[in-house]
């Protein structure tokens, strides 16, 4: 008997290449020469390669400078390598890492309070939370950020080509959150003095070979647009109110959200416990970012948020993408329901 097809909803972690995306890469794979190389295979690659980027730049509404990287992480060890930011509480692992030991504290709904920004320093505040999906205030963090003499890098993983850019002095993007290829990003500056140059590419501010085929990928990715975020908030909609019915708690529920991301708290079933019934039932979500989710340590930012541990420990991730659908939505509350009925009565 043929099984039903499964249901993705773990964008937040990776979403699927768009077929233009696989279709326009495959075709660059013919130009297979080094950008970097003199000769005339080199300089057609070189130019498809800035051709990639200037799309990429027209598709983001940015006019300042892009330093294509192999990730998003890559882009925040590049902004942020001196190890002396500050960041917020709830930004992802990958900033924590490199940045200073001090952190901006964040209220119960996830928010910054740009009032915490106080002295000349680089600050690291994300725009949307890759957890929650709680979008920041970052018009009123750059404020305060440089009426205190700092500068501002924003990781905009999350949010690239679904919410308008921010003012910030360097950004942080990567591809495969929107349906582009994974191992390309680019880190967004308007002033390259605010970086260290290391030699090598990307004008001296990244070394290796530049990945052609990903760059174009990437600008088809941020190209074909997020026309579906509206019944994506409708889908978020309806099931936050299924789940608040079902006796679960939506986290942030007050905050700004972005509708593609949505944590929710089973009370009585551990996240890992419901991480294997839903992929049992044919449905991929997450605990936390794709990044930490193989741990068994708390969220840090759910615990940024004042949320204790077992609490923490009972709420899941659900991403929606560009093809996720009613009927998606559907079975995850359905499955949803009986997995919480089973705690109850456990």
């Amino acid at each position: 008997m043929a099984q039903n097809p499964r249901i993705y909803l773990d964008h937040a972690a990776t979403t699927p290449l768009l077929p233009a995306v696989r279709h326009a890469m495959a075709g660059a794979m013919e130009r297979w020469a080094n950008p970097s190389s003199p000769h005339s295979e080199g300089r057609a690659a070189r130019a498809a390669l800035e051709d990639a980027r200037a799309r990429i730049k027209s598709a983001l509404g940015w006019d300042g400078e892009v330093i294509l990287t192999s990730g998003a992480s890559e882009a925040i060890a590049l902004a942020l390598g001196g190890g002396e930011a500050i960041a917020s509480a709830v930004e992802h692992d990958a900033v924590l890492a490199v940045a200073a030991p001090e952190r901006l504290p964040v209220d119960s709904n996830g928010y910054v309070d740009p009032a915490s920004i106080c002295k000349p320093s680089r600050y690291a505040v994300q725009s949307v939370n890759n957890e929650t999906g709680v979008i920041q205030s970052l018009e009123k963090i750059a404020d305060a950020v440089r009426a205190s003499g700092g500068t501002l890098f924003a990781d905009c993983s999350q949010s690239a080509g679904k919410l308008p850019l921010p003012d910030a002095d360097l950004i942080a993007i990567s591809a495969h959150k929107l349906g582009g290829p994974p191992g390309i990003g680019a880190l967004l500056t308007r002033n390259l003095g605010l970086l260290q140059p290391t030699g090598g590419q990307e004008q001296g501010y990244r070394r290796g070979t530049e990945n052609l085929p990903a760059a174009i990928g990437f600008a088809v990715a941020l190209e074909a647009g997020f026309g579906w975020l509206e019944k994506a908030e409708r889908l978020r909609q309806r099931l936050d109110e299924a789940v608040i019915a079902g006796g679960g708690e939506v986290v942030a529920q007050e905050s700004r959200r972005l509708p593609t991301i949505a944590s929710y708290r089973m009370p009585g079933a551990a996240a890992s416990s419901q991480l294997i019934n839903f992929d049992m039932a044919g449905i991929a979500v997450s605990a936390g970012s794709a990044c930490s989710s193989g741990t068994l340590k708390t969220s840090h930012v759910l615990g940024a948020m004042g949320w204790d541990s077992k609490s923490a420990s009972e709420v899941i991730r659900v991403s929606f993408g560009p093809d996720t659908d009613e009927a998606d939505v559907s079975l995850f509350i359905e499955i949803w329901q009986s997995i919480a009925n089973r705690a109850k009565t456990a």
